[in-house]
């Protein structure tokens, strides 16, 4: 029997945390993060990190595995997210992956096999610096001479794909698509994907940012960058912290990266949403201005085939 994983995305701010605690409670569940963005140390305002309250009440992973200088790439949260699936279903619970990292998730519910290479740090500075004096599009070119098959799938402009695509293929003399491939996963997979109109799903994102201004992440940004954590390190490139660029060097008054930061997590919804299609038939869609979380809750109980009244206690294999 292969062992039931419930996975919860959607995009940034649509309530994914408050359901996956109600889940985790009502169905005996640990929770392992597919967002990229909580697996750093000491970004806590600007990430929406659950809080210390929420992760005593459920067991979280893949939360603080990493320092902000150190990467957490495609391949590593894969090994650990497995190993922490497998964990939470041999003490007999039920592991509920979440997160809004498209990548990150799909890779563990359709099975992924990912290249071992490990980062190549002086080859990573060559490519990003020919990215930056020739232009995004010339190095993804060169990534269509090497592997045309990996760069169809890879927008140029998103320039990290393109250098770690271009780091394996130079690594290891072959094209990074021909050491990728999918293979049946060892999980029953329910997807539940969270969603809600645009207009109050940016009304919640302004409000969520407005908040995190009031509460300190002016200053959780200033104490990384003096603990020299400079705001070109790939996790601190991200929504809440590199907009703090332009304040830092006196071109922006707080007003204005606040605005920015609204504005960017927008666009970053429109990919995420880019990821998580709405016609994808594997994702089981919610709209939470019309539906609630007790329906959520009955699409799981039948999806477990368990009663309601024993729905803490899962099926053994």
């Amino acid at each position: 029997m292969r062992q039931p994983l419930l996975v919860i995305v959607g995009p940034t701010a649509v309530g994914k945390t408050a359901l996956s605690l109600r889940l985790a409670e009502a169905f005996d569940g640990e929770i392992v993060s597919a967002d990229s963005r909580l697996f750093y140390r000491g970004m806590d305002i600007g990430t929406a990190k659950p809080s210390s309250e929420e992760r005593s009440r459920i067991a979280h992973h893949l939360i603080d595995i990493a320092d902000p200088d150190e990467t957490v790439g495609l391949a590593q949260f894969h090994d650990r997210a497995s190993a922490a699936i497998t964990d939470i279903h041999r003490r007999h619970r039920l592991p509920l992956l979440v997160g809004g990292t498209g990548q990150y998730v799909r890779s563990i519910v359709e099975g992924w096999r990912i290249p071992r290479v490990p980062p190549d740090s002086a080859l990573r500075r060559q490519l990003e610096a020919a990215a930056e004096r020739d232009g995004a599009y010339a190095l993804h070119a060169r990534l269509a001479a090497l592997d045309p098959v990996a760069a169809a799938s890879i927008d140029p402009r998103n320039v990290r794909r393109v250098v770690r695509a271009l780091e394996v293929c130079e690594t290891t003399g072959r094209p990074i698509s021909e050491q990728r491939g999918k293979q049946t996963p060892p999980y029953r997979v329910l997807q539940i994907g969270l969603t809600m109109p645009r207009v109050d799903l940016y009304t919640r994102v302004d409000q969520r940012v407005d908040t995190m201004m009031a509460t300190g992440l002016e200053q959780e940004v200033r104490e990384l960058v003096e603990r020299g954590y400079g705001l070109d390190l790939p996790a601190m490139s991200g929504l809440g912290y590199v907009q703090f660029r332009a304040n830092f060097e006196g071109r922006a008054s707080l007003d204005e990266v606040t605005l920015d930061i609204k504005r960017s997590t927008r666009r970053f919804i429109r990919r995420q949403y880019n990821w998580f299609r709405a016609d994808d038939p594997a994702i089981r869609w919610f709209d939470l201005s019309a539906a609630g979380a007790d329906e959520i809750e009955r699409e799981v109980t039948s999806w477990l085939g368990v009663a309601p009244d024993l729905r803490a206690r899962l099926p053994r294999p």
